[in-house]
């Protein structure tokens, strides 16, 4: 685990950003910011100092030091952060330099990890910030920002209070069994027991799982060359992204872009034109590689020219890929005046959508079938997803597994007690509430903590 005694640097802007900001933690960060910054820093201050950042002998730069007091930071620790107009070779002089004053370079996610440790955020707290830094859409962030808020910490603290209750109580009464006092009675602990699990049986049903909202399903085009795969690409995803030309083979790797849908977002991807002619074992190579990422996809786009009469190209092609993932398209749909489209029915036996990269014909009902595609094959969240998601929230995988262990305890508990056995029963309560207790920060296993925290990024 991390040594927290020590003073962290990192950058903690974007790379790229041409404004940097440079983190620093610790009970050092007055002495690193001394040694580099023109202005004075006061103790105890929350406050933001407008000054000279000195990276070199010759070398002064405009800054501003954003400096937050321990107790009052987002670590718990004095904290700065330098924010300055900087390039990448700046940005390294300046952590140079610093690492000379006696910091030393943060470890992945160390920032939030002495948050949690300083009390500042439970860990599923701290789990949700690495969600949110990582999220990919809109439902991803919604759920992070629900874990963000502590509503599942304040779920089971409730629980583990009830817990702790009937668990005092029925130790109590074991304690003065002699004299025959009872604090609680048998069944009036299983009511408490049967309330609490109901709760936790709640929490799981009433969610889904935050994998379900990270994965990022994938989308191929395929289909003959210049079949209007690379237009369908680019008009999809709203940008210039694929070569478009009339040339065959003008496609010659995979290219990819994030398609944007009602419910997440798909990786959508084209390849080169399939059994279009090879000249060498490179575009031999290339057809492999194709045929081998359409059928990984979750969903295949098999883009067919309509303007064209002959289609045995897009017979033989057909036969390479899964047909239970197909989508077909026909394509360059502006090239048919009364857009009616005649393919034959041997080719895909099959409904199609006939689109128009050129005009935007179809694209929109076209993405609405791709969401209902990837929902049917398990690959996106669907209405009742979205509908749990928005009611209540999304756990991990630490999370269910801590909740369930909880629900089996508590299960064992009552069982325990309808066979009269209190001391047995007291004995799997406390595991519940044990076993509660390592969603927030209580008996936190070292390497449960670096596997957590080891998933976040330099500077967060």
């Amino acid at each position: 685990m991390y040594e927290v005694q020590d003073t962290i640097v990192a950058v903690s802007s974007a790379c790229g950003d041409k404004r940097a900001i440079i983190r620093i933690s610790g009970r050092g960060t007055l002495t690193a910011i001394k040694s580099i910054f023109s202005k004075k820093i006061e103790p105890g201050t929350n406050r933001i100092y407008q000054g000279q950042l000195g990276i070199g002998s010759n070398l002064q730069l405009d800054a501003s030091v954003y400096f937050f007091a321990a107790g009052h930071s987002y670590t718990g620790e004095d904290l700065a952060e330098i924010h300055f107009i900087s390039n990448e070779t700046l940005s390294e002089a300046l952590i140079l330099k610093l690492l000379d004053q006696g910091v030393r370079l943060a470890g992945g996610g160390e920032f939030t990890a002495r948050a949690y440790l300083n009390g500042k955020m439970d860990l599923a707290q701290a789990e949700a910030v690495n969600k949110v830094i990582s999220c990919s859409n809109r439902l991803q962030l919604e759920a992070a920002e629900k874990l963000l808020s502590g509503k599942l910490t304040d779920t089971t603290d409730g629980v583990r209070d009830e817990l702790l209750e009937c668990l005092s109580l029925l130790e109590a009464g074991m304690d003065f069994s002699e004299e025959d006092i009872e604090f609680i009675s048998r069944q009036e602990a299983i009511g408490k027991l049967e309330l609490a699990k109901g709760v936790l049986e709640g929490l799981l049903s009433g969610s889904i799982s935050f994998e379900a909202v990270i994965d990022m399903p994938s989308v191929g085009i395929a289909g003959a060359p210049n079949a209007g795969k690379s237009s369908l690409l680019n008009a999809l995803l709203g940008k210039e992204r694929s070569i478009v030309s009339s040339t065959q083979k003008t496609t010659r790797d995979v290219l990819t872009g994030m398609l944007e849908l009602d419910h997440n977002r798909c990786v959508l991807f084209d390849c080169a034109g399939l059994l279009s002619e090879t000249s060498g074992q490179i575009d031999e190579l290339a057809q492999e590689a194709a045929i081998e990422a359409i059928n990984s996809a979750e969903v295949i786009l098999f883009c067919i020219d309509s303007s064209k009469n002959d289609f045995s190209e897009d017979l033989e092609i057909v036969n390479l890929i899964q047909p239970g993932k197909i989508i077909a398209v026909a394509t360059k749909a502006d090239l048919i005046n009364d857009k009616t489209i005649n393919l034959p029915n041997e080719l895909l036996n099959r409904e199609y959508i006939s689109v128009s990269s050129e005009n935007g014909f179809g694209l929109d009902e076209l993405k609405q079938l791709i969401n209902k595609k990837l929902i049917e094959a398990g690959a996106a969240m669907g209405e009742s997803d979205v509908a749990a998601l928005e009611a209540g929230i999304a756990l991990t995988a630490r999370h269910k597994q801590a909740v369930s262990k909880a629900i089996g305890n508590i299960t064992e508990a009552i069982k325990a007690l309808c066979q009269g056995s209190d001391e047995a029963a007291a004995m799997v309560i406390r595991g519940a509430y044990e076993g509660l207790g390592e969603i927030e920060q209580e008996h936190v296993d070292e390497k449960v903590l670096d596997k957590i925290f080891g998933q976040f990024c330099i500077g967060k």
